[in-house]
């Protein structure tokens, strides 16, 4: 169970970033709501993952897979790009949680 609430929290994570970026500086009330309001409930889901998960492990986890998710959604919807270096960069981050996850972290 400790992994879904993993995962809701990264999904809640990513909403952040992308409510954040589109806040304006929270001059736009209705992304800077949504920006609250989905950095609580990714926080919420985080500290249930974390009754299991050791906290360095879980958070690095929730970090690691939100920037990722968050990198290849710039660059799928937003026009941000992914060259080499970048796609470098998340392939070592994806190795580092699976090294996580098989250093038997919950």
């Amino acid at each position: 169970m400790s992994w879904l609430y993993l995962g809701i929290a990264v999904i809640f994570e990513i909403a952040v970033a992308i409510s954040a970026g589109n806040a304006k500086g929270f001059t736009k009330i209705g992304w800077t709501i949504a920006t609250l309001l989905s950095g609580a409930i990714a926080t919420y889901f985080l500290s249930l993952a974390l009754l299991t998960f050791d906290v360095g492990v879980g958070y690095a986890i929730w970090t690691s897979v939100a920037g990722v998710g968050i990198a290849i959604l710039g660059a799928l919807f937003f026009g941000q790009g992914l060259n080499w270096k970048k796609a470098l960069g998340i392939a070592l981050v994806i190795g580092g949680v699976v090294g996580l996850r098989l250093s038997g972290a919950a």
